[in-house]
């Protein structure tokens, strides 16, 4: 005797709370719009910090010297005419202050090591990416984050004001907080990348002192690939939904290959409900993850139509919802199962990473959910709808192979 949980009584409701929860994200959507990445919105995005100067470099020789910095040292790399081409590196482990360090840069020939700030530690120190690494007889610095959050996100949109579709966005607080800040481009000017960086870096000199800003990164996209790109990511998704579909088609019924792409349909709104809510960017790495799930969905619904295609002929029954409980309390355990294994990696992707590949990993922490929840309701929701006028047929086999006690859910006691 089997036990069967009644997951038809609870589809309307489900299909009415996904209906309402995909809803939801027209108010975000209306009122932020999408947070859409540099990938797919022309412009500039430059991430900042705000932050004193701990070592200022000069050099005065017919030699070239550049300065390379890396998580664990600083590096010289000396070439050129009047020099022997060499690689000075100084660890943070051997040279643990600025004026270490400093003291240490100073004695290669030419080179002017000036420890603003002598006491901090050297490990942590970062530079700015938007000046030149080979030094000169202008001052090169070195910062570091003493604890003092020196600018506030407030601030700096305040010195950007100026600036036309500008926006700017905190990541991280206090005084490890990096400022992204994304200028839109419409494509009007050619030399629209260098002019951006320059206006911004003027109004972040006059606001904060050219001494205290660090550009981190900076990425920039033009208009026409940032088009090219929204319709080729838009031609991605809906050619891996027909194939979907074309595959359930061949394989089932056809109204079986609406559900499995109605399925995973629900699955990819849902995680664009999350992302207009949370406000997460939308790049490649996020519509990799709705690709993904798009994949992972597709799987374990096929499991579950097939299990209802073999039960068709097996289970002597007039209610089809019969069969969709009985062929869903078979596969319910595998569906928990094969969702929460594959959570556990997810979420050690999340907790331990950073960056786009935290985004993501809470990407198909979403989408995984909401993908075993599709499997058993919204797959069931939908052949509840083609199916109402279902009646065995005489090709399926009349025998009463398997005898199933429906019982409700979620109690599952037996009846």
């Amino acid at each position: 005797m089997k036990k069967v949980l009644r997951f038809s009584k609870y589809v309307v409701l489900c299909a009415v709370l996904s209906s309402a929860v995909i809803l939801s994200g027209l108010y975000p959507l209306l009122t932020k719009g999408i947070n859409l990445g540099i990938d797919f919105k022309p412009g500039l995005v430059e991430d900042i910090r705000v932050a004193p100067a701990a070592i200022e470099l000069s050099y005065d020789g017919s030699a070239s010297v550049a300065v390379e910095v890396n998580p664990s040292n600083v590096s010289l790399i000396v070439s050129g005419a009047g020099a022997e081409n060499t690689t000075a590196v100084y660890p943070f482990t051997e040279y643990r202050t600025a004026g270490d360090l400093a003291t240490a840069m100073s004695a290669i020939a030419g080179v002017t090591a000036k420890a603003v700030n002598g006491t901090v530690p050297s490990a942590g120190l970062f530079a700015n990416s938007a000046v030149s690494t080979v030094l000169s007889s202008s001052v090169y610095r070195l910062f570091y984050s003493d604890g003092t959050q020196l600018a506030s996100v407030d601030e700096v949109r305040d010195a950007l004001a100026g600036l036309s579709d500008v926006s700017v966005k905190e990541v991280g607080s206090g005084a490890a907080a990096v400022y992204q800040i994304r200028i839109g481009d419409d494509g009007d000017e050619a030399a629209g990348s260098s002019n951006m960086q320059l206006a911004v870096a003027t109004a972040l000199d006059e606001a904060f002192g050219h001494d205290t800003v660090a550009v981190i990164k900076t990425d920039y996209i033009g208009a026409q690939f940032s088009d090219s790109l929204v319709f080729q990511s838009i031609l991605l998704v809906a050619a891996a939904l027909f194939l979907i579909w074309v595959y359930a088609t061949i394989r089932f019924k056809w109204d079986f290959a609406l559900a499995s792409v109605v399925a995973i349909i629900h699955d990819a709104l849902i995680i664009l409900v999350f992302i207009t809510w949370s406000q997460m960017e939308f790049n490649t790495v996020t519509l990799a993850a709705i690709l993904t799930i798009i994949g992972y969905g597709i799987n374990d619904t096929v499991v579950v139509l097939d299990r209802i295609r073999e039960n068709m002929r097996k289970v002597n029954v007039k209610n089809f919802m019969d069969i969709v409980d009985l062929s869903q309390s078979d596969c319910f355990g595998r569906t928990i199962i094969t969702t929460s294994t594959t959570l556990l990696a997810v979420i050690s992707l999340f907790v331990f990473t950073s960056g786009s590949i935290k985004d993501f990993a809470l990407a198909l922490i979403v989408g995984m959910v909401s993908s075993a929840y599709s499997t058993v309701m919204i797959t069931s929701a939908f052949l509840k709808v083609t199916r109402r006028n279902w009646k065995p047929s005489d090709e399926m086999k009349a025998v009463p192979a398997v005898k199933a006690d429906i019982v409700s859910f979620p109690s599952g006691e037996e009846v």
